[in-house]
């Protein structure tokens, strides 16, 4: 185990825009490759130190991959962007050209695939069921709107709209969102042109608002098959850097298909 210290540390990098095919767009993660697990408070620092909304961290040595995912400030238990930017690595650079599917190994859900599809790479997750909830004052008071209705998942609330302006112009007051009791707050309306819209905010893990929320979808997708009544979905998250992702509810999972784009390699050096 690698700590402050101890050697010489190099580590390869990669910066990837996930659920977009142009840079600057889509949601940026950054991709660390290692051979040997890396303690917690090395992998926070890297985190923290890329300030971005996830750093993903993947053993190559082990099979299937052990993947670990950090914002700045706290690891989290599942991200889809930064697993979909991972597949993009792994698929271009550690991969024989054949190979179509890759196998990871999470802490808390288990085991995620990814696998190609054309252009696109899908990431196969577990569904996230919604249930509904009360009305939740901090939600209300936070976003400056009332939900028609309110849900809760595993990880985030779903706030539910009937209105794609009101998702494009909300303007949430973060510091009474950093109070919820859960990771974010995704919200949701049907969408103009797609099927549905959202938005995702996440103070309390230290990312305000993220441009493009894989993990939100296993909570999503569920929730608007009860209300379209079918499985294949097209989707935009409205942030300020957007993203679009292709959709689909399977027999207890999700698959969640986009678009990436390489941004930068390198190599992180510690002393």
């Amino acid at each position: 185990m690698y700590k402050y210290g101890y050697s010489e540390l190099k580590l390869p990098i990669y910066y990837i825009d996930s659920f977009t095919e142009k840079v600057f767009q889509g949601n940026p993660a950054a991709v660390v490759l290692v051979k040997e697990n890396l303690d917690v408070k090395t992998m926070q620092s890297i985190a923290f130190e890329n300030n971005l909304s996830e750093t993903a961290f993947v053993n190559i040595a082990l099979s299937p991959y052990l993947i670990r995912w950090f914002t700045p400030t706290v690891e989290v238990d599942l991200c889809g962007h930064a697993t979909l930017a991972s597949a993009r690595i792994l698929f271009d650079e550690y991969l024989p050209g054949d190979c179509f599917q890759i196998i990871f190994d999470s802490k808390k859900r288990g085991t995620l695939t990814a696998f190609k599809k054309g252009d696109l790479i899908y990431l196969n997750f577990p569904v996230d069921q919604p249930e509904e909830v009360e009305q939740n004052n901090i939600i209300i008071e936070g976003l400056g709107e009332k939900p028609i209705k309110t849900y809760k998942g595993k990880d985030d609330y779903l706030a539910v709209f009937d209105d794609e302006e009101i998702i494009q112009t909300m303007a949430p007051d973060f510091k009474k969102l950093s109070k919820l009791d859960s990771r974010g707050l995704i919200i949701t309306a049907p969408g103009e042109g797609v099927d549905f819209v959202s938005r995702f905010f996440s103070p309390q893990s230290g990312v305000d608002e993220d441009p493009v929320t894989g993990s939100a979808y296993t909570l999503m997708i569920p929730y608007w098959y009860g209300k379209l009544g079918k499985r294949k979905f097209t989707a935009r998250q409205l942030s300020f850097r957007s993203g679009h992702v292709e959709c689909e509810l399977i027999e207890g999972r999700v698959l969640i298909g986009g678009k990436t784009a390489r941004y930068l390699e390198g190599k992180i050096l510690i002393q």
